[in-house]
């Protein structure tokens, strides 16, 4: 901190003149989060940036439009909730704390009910897929949960249901499915996976229920696949947790998570607070936060209504097909993503033998494109991808801009030397032993472990390049 004050104006512009050198978050193709909300929710959003959430009893009208937005989206989501009922759920910063909420709730009932029994609760786990955000790690780690993962195979990037069941034992406090996967924008089979539990359930007498981690695909599979069933229409469905800044269209900073009914959250879990003028139930991880991010979701929610969202997310999927086929035309690329999903476009290079697609994300960043190029998990480690997430604000111009760009980028590194080749080069390596001129041995690899090895060796210098935290 500096020993003196300085003139405001000068303080401003000293941060203004530094924040010119981010990156534009338009053309962050990496990020799901929303990056344009219309000028009249901003000026909601500047009015109650003030208002702090927690003080329900000082601002009543955002605890009721909250209470609202819990409603709207339990009722999308099919939640058993009658007339005059009030579904359960809460708002939260973002998906991640509304896992570990819906985790919490899931171990405590599961503790509750092997201490009924008289059994062992000491060794809970969860049963995932290898594709997971990373925010299930962090629940497995900080709330001691051992975390199952399901690995992935190649040309298959999401959690297979049958193997997901199989990993089930009477220690499984949840099976968790994703709703639009992080790497490729894929939906998990719920239903599937519904069914096959269902049959152990029976068999074995454990009642093992499901999460729906739906951050990125929440807000988009009612609107465009209403009959798909993934949501509480399942009856092991119990939580479903949602992102509201990334396709509910909010800025950074807003999520929900909603419960079948209310006892599938553990009444002890919830604190009642009454020294801010009356009593106050709550169930968050955090105590204050900002109001505004709550407004701005119900904002969405009643201008654009079911409607708006609907031609929303239809653009968006109309988008990421304008941009897939400009890259399968360019001959260079496998899609990696599917049709029925969240609306991005994962790639990988058809022939990584001389170049790797984090040299075209480097290369495309002097554009001003941030794309993450990345490996996928265990045990298709040996993929590396591209990926483009479609946004409201990424138009079918942008799509056909940013072609023109990695096609120009693509002529660029073909004229380069190779830097696959010169690491290769490196790499002591085709599946045999034998003798050198001096009579020593060295150990070759096949083609495919030498190219394994290579995106190894990208995936880390990309990681070593990252700073900050997330």
């Amino acid at each position: 901190m500096p020993e003196n004050s300085m003139p405001k104006d000068a303080a401003y512009q000293v941060i203004n003149d530094e924040l010119m050198l981010d990156g534009n978050p338009r053309l962050n193709l990496a990020s799901f989060v929303t990056t344009w909300m219309e000028p009249e929710c901003n000026d909601l959003i500047m009015a109650s940036i003030n208002k702090n959430y927690v003080d329900m009893d000082e601002y009543p009208v955002t605890t009721e439009l909250q209470n609202r937005c819990v409603n709207i989206i339990a009722h999308l989501f099919n939640a058993p909730v009658g007339e005059k009922e009030t579904a359960v759920g809460v708002g939260t910063v973002g998906s991640s704390e509304a896992i570990m909420l819906a985790g919490l709730a899931f171990k405590r009932k599961w503790q509750n009910k092997r201490k009924a029994e008289g059994k062992p609760y000491d060794k809970p786990n969860i049963v995932t897929g290898a594709n997971v955000q990373v925010c299930w790690e962090k629940f497995a780690r900080y709330f001691e949960v051992e975390l199952k993962e399901v690995k992935l195979t190649e040309g298959y990037y999401v959690m297979d249901p049958v193997k997901a069941v199989e990993m089930v034992d009477e220690n499984t406090i949840c099976v968790a499915a994703i709703l639009g996967s992080t790497l490729t924008g894929e939906f998990e089979d719920v239903k599937l996976l519904n069914d096959l539990l269902s049959k152990k359930n029976k068999e074995t007498g454990w009642n093992t229920p499901i999460h729906v981690d739906a951050a990125s695909g929440g807000f988009i599979a009612p609107f465009i696949w209403p009959d798909l069933e993934w949501d509480f229409r399942l009856p092991l469905v119990k939580s479903i947790n949602v992102s509201g800044h990334k396709y509910g269209l909010v800025y950074a900073g807003v999520g929900w998570v909603v419960w079948r009914t209310k006892e599938d959250l553990p009444d002890e879990l919830i604190f009642h607070i009454n020294y801010l003028g009356s009593d106050q139930p709550t169930f968050t991880l955090n105590f204050s936060k900002g109001s505004s991010q709550i407004i701005a979701q119900y904002y969405q929610f009643i201008r654009l209504g079911f409607e708006g969202y609907k031609r929303i997310m239809e653009n968006c999927l109309e988008n990421a097909r304008v941009l897939r086929e400009g890259l399968e035309k360019t001959g260079r690329f496998d899609i990696v993503s599917k049709d029925k999903g969240v609306p991005l476009v994962a790639f990988s290079l058809k022939d990584s033998s001389k170049h790797t697609v984090f040299e075209i994300a480097e290369s495309l960043r002097r554009f001003g494109w941030i794309i993450p190029a990345y490996t996928m998990p265990a045990n298709a480690q040996h993929i590396a991808v591209l990926r483009v997430v479609v946004r409201e604000d990424f138009n079918r111009s942008l799509a056909d801009r940013l072609v023109s760009h990695i096609e120009q980028v693509m002529k660029e590194i073909d004229s380069l030397p190779s830097r696959v080749a010169v690491q290769a080069s490196r790499i002591v390596t085709v599946d045999e032993t034998q003798d050198n001129m001096d009579g020593k041995k060295t150990v070759k690899k096949s083609s495919r472990e030498i190219q394994e090895e290579v995106t190894l060796y990208w995936s880390r210098l990309a990681s070593e390049k990252r700073s900050g935290a997330c």
